[in-house]
């Protein structure tokens, strides 16, 4: 996400931790850096000399805790997060909730993915289609909530009747947790829809009033955000494409337009490309310095208590062991997603997507190779000798070269659990081990 704007701002970052000396020479290099990052990414004018002002009077004038570099660096992170504001939490409670925005936003997908993630949570959701005006948008979320087997609810009967639709729906799911409502949207902000979505609101009473944004819009998603907030009281802004666009600058700025923040962010077309949006984490993966509490919580929802062995980092960490951590790994989502969640900027590593799908094909290749292999060298890899090797390379259509290069990954991955257990640090990456090396013999 931000591809263009998040490798600017890496880059900037690594040229201050290379720095000799910070002065004010540096900080004007950086001002000038970041304004051009910005700007390119569709920020608000307004909102970066706002912030290049910040940054270059906190980075000369504020009392240093840390050395010069770690608190320019720390100076970044926090003015960046200031744009964005802190983001908003949608509780995981009983709750009514309005969706609103312009065709062609994402509105539809927006309003099942949101299901998703609830239904992920534990809670009962439900989605009301209160569109009766696009053609086929009912279908459309039909299908989408069949696939995740969420309940629907298109008020057939009341025909274009849309507050009776509305009224029906919340009262059909009345045992459910968490009832969605997708109202319908036109292809510019008119008088008739804001009236319509007032309607609503005033009648239901909806504990939550998204909007949906689209990342693609730019600065124009202030308009929109501005628009929305008047007629109902915004409570949270989902921001959707945000995995194609180097506009999404605009429309994360524009939650300074509202009373509220950005609740969600939607990276792809997929049901589960969906992300629960933390301004500091988002702004740390911008910036190449992963999102730990992300992952946990990805894993946390992915995976079974069986995937994740603990036991494994106590013991000798065999091929066998490998083989379930990369099944494990291909649960968890996207092989992309998860990288950008770790640490890896500090190391000057920074894919793109031919290397993240190079490194993603080459994890599925051993796992072929494993699948060739007997149950003794699974437990043994050593005992593995050259003809095992051109057994294990015939049996799985690869070559002697690329089965010695899964041996040599696996003794890396090894040497990183015994770290764990060692006590180097939560995230033995930043502590001196080769993670560089072990990404870099990946492509």
């Amino acid at each position: 996400m931000l591809e263009k704007l998040s490798s600017s701002l890496k880059e900037t970052i690594r040229k201050i931790a290379m720095a000799k000396r910070i002065d004010k020479h540096t900080v004007d290099e950086l001002v000038r850096d970041i304004q051009r990052a910005l700007i390119q990414a569709d920020v608000k004018i307004a909102l970066v000399k706002e912030i290049s002002s910040r940054i270059r009077e906190r980075a000369l004038k504020e009392k240093m805790v840390l050395n010069p570099r770690e608190h320019v660096i720390k100076v970044v992170y926090e003015e960046l997060i200031n744009i964005i504001g802190k983001g908003v939490e949608v509780p995981l409670a009983p709750q009514k909730i309005m969706m609103v925005g312009l065709h062609g936003s994402g509105k539809t997908s927006s309003c099942a993915k949101l299901a998703r993630y609830f239904q992920k949570k534990g809670l009962k959701p439900a989605v009301i289609c209160a569109d009766v005006y696009r053609p086929a948008a009912a279908d459309q979320l039909r299908q989408l909530c069949d696939k995740i087997d969420v309940p629907f609810y298109d008020g057939a009967p009341e025909g274009k009747d849309v507050m009776g639709i509305v009224k029906a729906g919340v009262k059909e799911f009345e045992k459910y947790d968490v009832k969605i409502i997708d109202t319908a949207g036109r292809h510019a902000l008119e008088e008739e829809m804001i009236e319509e979505i007032r309607e609503i609101e005033k009648r239901i009473k909806p504990e939550q009033r998204v909007l949906i944004l689209d990342a693609s819009i730019g600065q124009q998603a202030s308009v929109q955000a501005r628009a929305f907030d008047d007629a109902i009281g915004i409570t949270g802004i989902i921001i959707t494409k945000m995995d194609g666009t180097a506009k999404g600058g605009g429309a994360l700025s524009a939650v300074s337009e509202t009373n509220s923040g950005v609740a969600f962010i939607g990276t792809g077309e997929k049901v589960d490309d969906f992300e629960k949006f933390e301004s500091d984490g988002f702004i740390s993966r911008m910036l190449g310095m992963g999102d730990i509490k992300s992952l946990i919580e990805m894993a946390e929802e992915s995976l079974e208590p069986e995937d994740v062995d603990l036991e494994l980092l106590k013991g000798k960490f065999t091929l066998k062991d490998l083989y379930k951590q990369l099944e494990a790994l291909k649960k968890m989502g996207p092989f992309k997603k998860i990288m950008q969640m770790l640490p890896l900027g500090g190391l000057g590593i920074d894919f793109d997507d031919q290397m993240y799908q190079i490194t993603e094909d080459k994890l599925k290749r051993y796992k072929v190779m494993m699948d060739s292999m007997t149950e003794e060298e699974l437990n043994e890899p050593k005992i593995i000798g050259g003809s095992r090797l051109k057994r294990i390379a015939r049996g799985s259509g690869t070559t002697t070269a690329e089965v010695n290069e899964l041996i040599k990954y696996h003794r890396l991955m090894k040497k990183m659990m015994k770290s764990l257990t060692a006590g180097r640090g939560k995230i033995p990456m930043m502590q001196g081990m080769p993670m560089d090396k072990m990404m870099k013999k990946m492509k």
